[in-house]
């Protein structure tokens, strides 16, 4: 059974979701500040509901604490908060957040994007590959707290800024965000669904022209990383390892 730790101040917030996301067949733990939550045996959890404004240590301190810790780094967070500004989801997203949703919020709303983000996370051999598994190789993406390398290849997630052997390469918002998707994401195709759902989640309208045009801009930019950018037609777009 999937298991789900909510972290909220909130009590009635923490009851409402647990008892909703209990009815959808999870196991649901509650923490009411990050202090608690790291109290817990974190690694056993498959995903954590996390809001960012609480008393003492914030939602954000705690899940740069975890994305940092190679024992829970791989744990999808979704935030949860009042806190909805573009630069907070951002933010949010840069530390390695999952999903980011605002209150107030519908309940059928959580559930539906704790499940789309369990299944987007779900082990390697339960997607879609690049390759046959055989032929996958030892991925070369290496992640820390504030950066994402693939060789010569970095992602200043402080900064915002890419580097290839050390030369910065200007990027715009929008391609430094689907670059930091691909990389989080190595070795597995997205759909242009969860593309659009990570990078222009704020956007009313975008077409799926607006994501090619982006890509093929990337691919330049980036020299010869651009060909592990990779096209699989009926499906999205990877980056391939």
């Amino acid at each position: 059974m999937q298991r789900i730790l909510i972290v909220d101040d909130e009590e009635s917030i923490c009851e409402i979701l647990q008892f909703n996301l209990e009815v959808e067949g999870y196991e649901v733990e509650v923490a009411y500040s990050a202090e608690e939550a790291l109290g817990k045996d974190i690694k056993s959890f498959s995903l954590i509901l996390l809001d960012i404004m609480m008393g003492g240590m914030s939602g954000f301190k705690m899940a740069q604490m975890l994305k940092k810790d190679p024992a829970t780094a791989s744990i999808p967070i979704i935030f949860c908060t009042a806190k909805d500004t573009e630069d907070n989801k951002i933010a949010g997203l840069t530390l390695g957040a999952d999903d980011y949703i605002s209150k107030p919020f519908s309940v059928r709303e959580v559930v539906a994007r704790v499940k789309s983000v369990l299944r987007r996370c779900a082990p390697q051999a339960q997607q879609s590959p690049l390759k046959p598994q055989s032929d996958v190789p030892v991925s070369r993406t290496e992640m820390s707290g504030d950066s994402i390398t693939y060789n010569g290849l970095r992602l200043d997630l402080l900064k915002h800024k890419c580097y290839i052997d050390g030369q910065e390469v200007q990027l715009t918002k929008k391609e430094m965000e689907i670059m930091i998707l691909f990389l989080r994401n190595s070795g597995r195709v997205l759909s242009r669904e969860e593309i659009l759902h990570n990078v222009w989640s704020d956007e009313v309208v975008v077409l799926d022209r607006t994501i090619d045009v982006n890509i093929t801009r990337l691919r330049k930019k980036i020299g010869e990383y651009g060909r592990y950018i990779v096209t699989r037609q009926g499906y999205g777009y990877g980056f391939d390892v």
